[in-house]
């Protein structure tokens, strides 16, 4: 299990570097619409075309980005809106069932799902080299080719708190396996029922 966790570890890690890099992606998505609104005006006002679908459809793309990217990272900081009444109610090793249970029955197999039916229009959005329809257009199939990615980045974080939780369900302590991304001492810290030792 210390192994495992140590992979959980690489895991959280590489996704809040991903996770952190998107914070300028949002800053750059904000200014972009500003600029937009302030070119739709201008072009209003002055008629110098400065709007145009380039400028619309990369700001599409930064939101885009963010979405999908982001998925990854709010999971590892469990940021994801819970529809429940039960859960908050639980102990550590009630809460770290129910989500075992969501990653095993659910998150894997719903990653593994979209990876399997996009793949196909990857294929393809790349085989024709797709753009967009529109006038002054971007290429579509980069932005087409995050989504797969995105799945990857969210099942291997899925699996890493799938790790987390059957840790704890083996007796670890759940601060220990919280999921801090660092890779410390503390993974190992076992607790022994009654005994109070840690191994």
């Amino acid at each position: 299990m210390h192994r495992l966790l140590r992979l959980a570890n690489a895991i959280d890690r590489f996704n809040e570097r991903i996770g952190k890099s998107l914070y300028w992606l949002t800053l750059g998505m904000v200014l972009l619409g500003a600029l937009n609104a302030i070119f739709r005006y201008l072009d209003r006002y002055t008629g110098w075309g400065l709007s145009s679908n380039t400028w619309l459809e990369l700001q599409w793309y930064f939101f885009s980005i963010l979405f999908l990217l982001g998925a990854a990272y709010t999971l590892k900081h469990d940021a994801h809106v819970r529809v429940d009444v039960l859960f908050s109610r639980l102990g550590p090793r009630g809460q770290a069932m129910i989500n075992l249970a969501g990653v095993i029955l659910f998150l894997i197999p719903f990653c593994i799902l979209m990876l399997w039916t996009s793949w196909p229009a990857i294929q393809h959005t790349w085989s024709v080299l797709e753009v967009s329809p529109d006038p002054g257009g971007l290429p579509r199939y980069p932005i087409k080719t995050v989504v797969p990615v995105a799945f990857v980045l969210l099942l291997v974080q899925g699996i890493s708190m799938g790790i987390r939780q059957a840790a704890i369900l083996l007796g670890y302590d759940a601060e220990s396996v919280a999921g801090s991304g660092e890779d410390s001492g503390k993974v190992s810290n076992k607790i022994h029922n009654g005994s109070g030792e840690q191994s």
